[in-house]
């Protein structure tokens, strides 16, 4: 039996994407849609297509034939299901600041709302399916997103040194995060813009001048204010960006974001892999949903101190694997060169994407020429080999 095929993930156009960098990488032509994510996976909303001898599948049907052969024992029995969501993205507007719930949360969550008859698709809907969505991310070129709490040192020199927040002194030094958190999420538009409309008077000229710098939250909240027709509604997420750690991940860096790690991605293009999941609960930054009090539920209400990973090299030195405490996922990045052959076996099924060069990939008697924006899945108990003439870079997706 065959057990490498060619896969051709999903697009999808939403508002903060970008618009050339997915079509360059795809090798389609742009139109005037903004191209913000490319999955690869078997997520119900979105499954990507096998292109089989038979004609096309899609992967989830495919798999759900025979989990056992095409996941291997382990794996179907421990998560029923391929368990891992991997994407490309473009991010040229901010993100909506976001959590992610707990296992346990979600599946209780999911349930709940399919009690209270709430449609899948609709708009204050929280929970979209039972599992949890922790993630990992490896810049694809200069990435910078919010990623958790500053220190309270940190936080507190920001309250101090913002003098349109002098008031939240007190609410921090006596209430902490969740305090300080829960006063401004909690604030009515008229509040919030009281004390938001300010700030953004001072920080726009500054930001319209080139005059801020990208690890200043006075840039990232000016971004958000600049192209908004309506200044008279200021996001609360903005006090996010100044609460939150700034944090720039260089080509080839990763970090890991767990179930309660508020955080939002600012800009930049990704890889990211994440459980099969699409449960985000929302704090702002957004015209979508944000119910507030289920966001204080699930938020860590602590410090975060970032950790920007290198990835660990393998002995081959061709595999650099970013390890993650997710027993849903493994990322890794291939890079190969005209004399290096890069050979694996499979104990599950994994996905590979090529973002630069080109290559070939062998598996039994199957053989495919993938270049730049090409995708395959490895089903299974595979062996398989991958070399190239001149350069290739991928990255993997699999289950530890």
């Amino acid at each position: 039996m065959t057990k490498l095929f060619s896969l051709r993930g999903k697009i999808q156009n939403y508002a903060w994407g970008g618009t050339q960098f997915i079509p360059n990488l795809l090798g389609i032509e742009p139109d005037n849609k903004k191209y913000a994510e490319y999955w690869l996976g078997a997520h119900n909303n979105a499954p990507s297509v096998l292109i089989t001898k038979e004609g096309e599948k899609p992967l989830n049907t495919f798999l759900n034939l025979d989990l056992k052969n095409t996941l291997g024992n382990r794996i179907a029995d421990k998560f029923g299901r391929l368990p891992f969501l991997f994407k490309v993205l473009d991010v040229n507007d901010m993100l909506s600041i976001q959590v992610h719930p707990t296992k346990a949360e979600a599946i209780k969550g999911f349930k709940r709302e399919n009690e209270l008859g709430i449609p899948l698709n609709a708009p204050n809907r929280n929970y979209k399916d039972d599992n949890h969505k922790p993630e990992i991310m490896v810049a694809l070129s200069e990435f910078w997103l919010l990623h958790g709490f500053l220190t309270k040192e940190k936080l507190a020199k920001v309250l101090d040194e913002v003098p349109e927040f002098h008031a939240l002194r007190s609410v921090f030094k006596s209430e902490g995060y969740f305090g300080l958190y829960k006063t401004v999420m909690e604030q009515t538009q008229e509040e919030a813009n009281k004390m938001l409309g300010p700030l953004a008077d001072r920080i726009l000229p500054l930001y319209e001048s080139g005059k801020l710098s990208k690890s200043s939250p006075d840039y990232w909240a000016a971004k958000t204010v600049a192209p908004a027709n309506d200044v008279s509604v200021l996001d609360k997420g903005i006090y996010s960006i100044y609460f939150f750690n700034i944090v720039k991940a260089n080509k080839g860096e990763a970090v890991f974001q767990d179930a309660g790690i508020p955080h939002a991605y600012l800009e930049g293009q990704n890889m990211e892999l994440m459980a099969n999941s699409d449960n985000v609960l929302r704090g702002g930054l957004t015209p979508k949903h944000v119910d507030v009090a289920e966001l204080l539920k699930h938020v860590v209400f602590e410090a975060t101190v970032p950790n920007i990973m290198q990835g660990e090299l393998q002995s081959d030195g061709l595999e650099r694997i970013y390890k993650s405490p997710a027993s849903d996922f493994e990322l890794s990045q291939i890079v190969l060169n005209a004399t290096s052959n890069y050979k694996a076996e499979t104990k599950t099924a994994q996905i590979l994407i090529v973002i630069e060069g080109e290559a070939t990939i062998a598996e039994g008697t199957t053989s495919l020429a993938i270049k730049k924006g090409d995708s395959v899945i490895l089903l299974a108990n595979s062996r398989y080999q991958i070399s190239s003439t001149s350069y290739a870079a991928l990255y993997k997706a699999t289950a530890p």
